[in-house]
């Protein structure tokens, strides 16, 4: 086989990177699997930024991460490797902390022994200063936390009490207990010593994913804080803190309201953050918004661009922000004005791509991953001028290239409304249109329901795998889809999720299978969490596909609402509705209530720890099908969530998907 799922999990992941502060080589973090193939690890490389050989800087069985330069130019990160001067820990595997490979070279050094672990972390840029996110046990001194934890661990209580939701988040359980552990941020001096818990009184205001920055000069840190909104949903504010007196401020509550991706400009006297307001009727709107550290005042830019942007980047004179957003199917890098809001788009429509983990260069340039769907992600160089073609650096994936072998087309297909749908054909390379070379069509659709198929790699969703089996692989970008400007995703928003983007999908299906490179008597269609509802639905109102495949899929839509990590969105995402005050209603796209119109076989897949799209869902699809009897099967992953992760359940994976496939086909 031209490329096989064990070549695939076998692939070296390049997945994050930072700048030296000489700007002449990047820190960048690799993936790959563990000498038992049971799981990936993760060491730091050194790249040069003038395209020579790359040099390993950390090798083992410990998880190097989250690079980060220290104002000496030594190089900070977050590892669960052995201490080697701190007291010896058997669990220590278990934990993250911060470590440091000193600027003149040697062992790392171990700066931070947090007592349940280090989540994230960041040295300032010119000040002796470190901030780290950290688990801590409320009421207990903080030399006996470790001890306690364990001993809970070991011996319990196990017991979880809650009284208001979320209580469950992808795929942990949260604790509202006061004496379990809550997220706090902390700070050290720059050698790790002078520790001052900043949030002492923090429950769950950072339960979830916390996002964090602290300004060059070692004076402010930012950090997104969340608490219950009117709606039940999770509210998001930035509590600023002044470090020196350790006194914080809030910053944009209001009701409703969410802000991540808080970033000071290099002055340190604004933070660039994303805004959006919830609402049952539209989308959310996401906003480039900034703050004044000093008073708090607001300011929103870019309003008259219909992308979605971001905050990753500031330019070193402050003046633009640098960010990688959707846009018709690519991921280009943009440049927004920050005192008029105008964008600019850097990167050449030539190139295409996916674009991700922007980081500045002191000469300006941009260090960034990039990929597509013929190419694994790898470092490159970006230009922060229009039209820049991207310049690639060390191959770290070890993989070659598709282009040999596959081939991309986009198109675009008229809808039922007269609506341009965008969609990625990958398909052998010497199956083009006229030609006698007949390919099966697999229709895979995307999660989200707001999201986007992208000239990208995809680690988890490969259609590589499945063209080098001789399929031709369809990514359609239906109504919901990012990067088509806010009245298509609206499309999606409300309890529609049945109507337009299934005649979308319906009609990128009819186009594609009227082609005379297709064979349209073997067709299939799978998907995930919200393509796997789709799915679903799709089984429940045609039969034109010999099979489908769901993944983490939604099939009962009322019983989903109270088992889902987060209900409160879902009665967002349906638009206000909900089932007790009319079951019939809200139902009325759900699978579950049109199961015996399902003639087509198919083949559940479901992570048993994913709260998202709970096994609940996978379930009752298995036993309303096989009541029917509808051919049916299923897989479950016990130990995988909302994404099958692991190296050999991807290769389960595939192997399961592939077989079906084939079986159906032949």
């Amino acid at each position: 086989m031209i490329y096989s799922v064990e070549q695939h999990v076998a692939l070296c992941r390049v997945s994050d990177l930072t700048p030296s502060p000489c700007g002449t080589w990047l820190a960048v973090v690799v993936q790959h699997v563990d000498r038992e193939g049971a799981k990936y690890v993760s060491d730091l490389w050194k790249v040069p930024t003038d395209g020579s050989a790359a040099l390993q800087l950390t090798r083992g069985e410990s998880n190097d991460v989250s690079p980060c330069f220290r104002k000496d130019g030594a190089l900070g990160f977050l590892s669960n490797r052995q201490p080697n001067e701190i007291k010896p820990d058997e669990d220590a595997d278990k934990r993250m902390q911060v470590w440091i490979l000193p600027a003149g070279g040697g062992e790392p050094q171990q700066l931070t022994d947090e007592p349940l672990g280090v989540l994230g972390f960041q040295f300032a840029k010119s000040a002796e200063r470190l901030l780290v996110l950290a688990p801590v046990i409320d009421g207990v001194p903080h030399e006996e936390q470790r001890e306690l934890a364990q001993k809970r661990s070991k011996n319990g209580p196990s017991a979880r009490r809650f009284t208001e939701q979320p209580v469950r988040h992808w795929d942990e359980w949260l604790h509202e207990n006061p004496d379990r552990a809550n997220t706090h941020l902390v700070a050290y001096d720059a050698s790790g010593k002078s520790r001052i818990d900043l949030t002492p009184k923090a429950k769950r205001e950072f339960a979830i994913s916390p996002e964090f920055d602290i300004s060059a000069d070692g004076k402010w840190a930012v950090v997104t804080r969340q608490t219950i909104g009117r709606d039940r949903e999770l509210d998001t504010t930035l509590l600023v803190i002044e470090l020196e007196s350790g006194v914080g401020r809030v910053f944009g509550a209001a009701e409703n309201v969410n802000l991540e991706g808080p970033s000071f400009s290099p002055d340190g006297k604004t933070i660039a953050a994303i805004r959006s307001i919830r609402s049952t009727i539209a989308v959310g709107r996401p906003l480039a918004t900034l703050f004044d550290v000093e008073t708090g005042s607001m300011r929103q830019i870019g309003a008259n661009w219909d992308r979605w942007p971001g905050t990753e980047l500031w330019s070193a004179d402050g003046s633009k922000l640098y960010f990688a957003t959707d846009d018709e199917g690519v991921t280009p890098v943009f440049s927004m004005d920050v005192a008029s809001g105008e964008v600019e788009r850097l990167t050449s429509k030539k190139a295409g791509g996916a674009h991700s983990n922007l980081r500045l260069l002191p000469d300006g340039r941009i260090a960034c991953i990039r990929s597509t769907l013929l190419d694994a992600p790898e470092c490159f160089i970006v230009a922060s001028t229009p039209d820049s073609l991207p310049h690639p650096l060390a191959r770290l994936s070890g993989f070659g290239g598709a282009s040999d072998w596959a081939e991309v087309e986009s198109l675009e297909v008229t809808s039922t409304d007269g609506v341009p749908i965008q969609t990625f054909l990958v398909k052998p390379k010497g199956a083009a249109l006229g030609t006698a070379l007949r390919n099966p069509l697999l229709l895979w659709i995307h999660g989200g329901p707001i999201g986007m198929d992208q000239d990208g790699w995809h680690w988890r969703w490969n259609p590589l795998l499945m063209v080098a089996q001789g399929y031709a692989v369809a990514l359609p970008n239906p109504r919901g889809s990012t990067g088509f400007g806010q009245e298509f995703i609206q499309g999606i928003w409300g309890n529609v999720w049945g109507d337009q983007c299934y005649k979308d999908l319906m009609a990128v299906t009819d186009a594609l299978t009227a082609r005379a490179d297709i064979d349209a008597s073997r067709t299939m269609a799978m998907g995930g969490s919200f393509g796997g509802y789709m799915t679903n639905w799709i089984g429940t109102q045609t039969d034109r596909f010999r099979c489908l495949v769901t993944h983490a899929s939604i099939a009962t839509m009322a019983q989903f609402t109270g088992t889902t990590d987060h209900p409160a969105w879902w009665y967002l995402e349906m638009g206000g509705e909900n089932p007790y005050a009319d079951l019939e209603r809200f139902d009325r796209f759900a699978p579950i209530r049109h199961i015996q119109n399902w003639k087509t076989p198919v083949l559940i897949i479901h992570g048993e720890k994913d709260y998202r799209c709970p096994i609940n869902e996978g379930l009752n699809l298995f036993e309303a099908l096989q009541y029917h009897g509808v051919k049916s099967e299923l897989v479950v992953f016990p130990d995988e969530n909302h994404w099958i992760l692991k190296p050999r359940n991807v290769v389960a994976w595939y192997e399961a998907v592939s077989e079906f496939i084939q079986r159906h086909f032949s």
